[in-house]
């Protein structure tokens, strides 16, 4: 990867809607070999997709919260157990493994606290594994979805 590419990065992660030929004229290439070098790092998975980002609260989502896992054992089986069904609760916006206790973050959007407290009876505390789980509830969202510091 050379600062060509770290600029493409730079550029793609501010606008991802950017065409290859505005990309290429911010980065100081010609079509071709810009075309080339975003397929490399599509190919190389740097750049995994492109996506809209969304406000939450225009589409109703209003409640956010924390929750801190800790699973009632972290051997190897457990872990993937709990791991792979995180993805199916589709609340859990982001999903974090940590070093020591808790041995999980789970960041959940929902559109009120009922919704929440649904989703915490009835999917989170069923999850596989599940020892304790602690919720913290966001008062306030400062930065969110900032692009990576190039």
């Amino acid at each position: 990867m050379d600062e060509y590419d770290r600029k493409i990065l730079a550029e793609l992660h501010k606008d991802g809607r950017l065409s290859l030929t505005d990309l290429g004229e911010r980065i100081g290439l010609s079509l071709s070999p810009c075309h080339r070098r975003v397929r490399a790092l599509e190919d190389a998975g740097i750049i995994s997709g492109y996506r809209a980002t969304i406000n939450p609260s225009a589409i109703g989502l209003n409640f956010a919260s924390i929750v801190f896992v800790t699973l009632s054992n972290t051997d190897r089986r457990s872990v993937q157990a709990f791991e792979e069904a995180v993805p199916a609760v589709p609340e859990i916006i982001q999903a974090q493994r940590l070093f020591g206790d808790p041995d999980f973050i789970l960041h959940i959007i929902t559109t009120d606290l009922a919704a929440y407290q649904r989703l915490y009876d009835e999917g989170l505390s069923t999850l596989p594994n599940v020892l304790r789980l602690r919720s913290t509830l966001v008062m306030k969202t400062i930065v969110q979805n900032r692009a990576l510091p190039f």
